[in-house]
């Protein structure tokens, strides 16, 4: 991939955070196909990576977090191209959704179409109070195709997510807290105040609790049950575990590994 497109996604480390900017400012942050490609290879560094242990998804500039689909470029696309647009937009929020590692998006601005989807694949979300969210795509005469039809309802309930998607709302970051859309309402101090929580946290044990989680959705109560034992095991002989135990005994905060 040209250097070039490299600059559509911004991937910083910050200790073991790792930090991803959407970097579209003039266009709101919207997703063409180079960006998602770009965004896929970097999901898949940080999949890789052990020294990684949360990962904030946020946007460029004050006024957009992303606007979904980059709807210029889309309007000079055939069929083909439609497809593999379509195919990589999904792909990518799977991709995010799929990472180990916990996720915070920091929704500096508004979230729309793709957007709110890309929010929606993160694990936690802090939206500022002056953004937008929503699914405006029905009144474009398409649906939401990157998993907004489904990790929306699993999220907020069906009735609510009918609301959202059928009628097309754009909500304010009071009305998504309420609708429990997102997690917190408040700036980038909050959500670094968020992510050095996570921090502080055995990073091998919010990987466990997230896959028993994200795991255990759809599964039967005995299935679920079984799968959480299963991610508790894989963490019972970690480094981390008797550091946890001897910093308690000790009177002082553990120093975790990640082993």
């Amino acid at each position: 991939m040209a250097n070039a497109d490299n600059n559509l996604i911004l991937c910083e480390r910050e200790g073991h955070c790792a930090r991803i900017t959407i970097n579209r400012p003039e266009v709101r942050n919207a997703l063409s196909l180079p960006t998602l490609l770009r965004l896929r290879e970097v999901l898949a560094e940080i999949a890789a990576d052990s020294g990684v242990w949360t990962v904030l998804v946020t946007g460029a500039g004050e006024k957009s977090f992303c606007a979904g689909a980059d709807l210029k470029e889309r309007r000079g696309m055939d069929e083909s191209q439609v497809r593999e647009f379509v195919a990589n937009i999904s792909g990518a929020m799977n991709d995010l959704a799929n990472l180990p590692q916990p996720t915070l998006a920091y929704i500096n601005g508004h979230a729309l179409g793709g957007g709110c989807e890309l929010a929606l694949a993160c694990d936690l979300r802090v939206m500022h109070e002056d953004a937008l969210i929503g699914l405006p795509e029905t009144g474009l005469a398409i649906i939401p195709g990157a998993g907004g039809c489904v990790r929306l309802p699993r999220l907020v309930g069906s009735a609510r997510a009918k609301e959202l998607i059928l009628l097309a709302r754009r909500i304010d970051a009071n009305q998504a807290l309420e609708h429990g859309l997102i997690n917190f309402v408040g700036g980038a101090e909050l959500a670094a105040e968020v992510l050095d929580e996570l921090g502080l946290k055995g990073p091998l044990a919010l990987r466990a609790a997230k896959a028993a989680i994200d795991g255990g959705q759809g599964l039967s109560t005995e299935a679920a049950l079984a799968l959480e034992a299963s991610c508790y095991q894989t963490i019972v002989k970690t480094s981390d575990r008797v550091e946890a135990l001897n910093a308690f005994m000790e009177k002082r905060a553990p120093r975790f590994s990640g082993k």
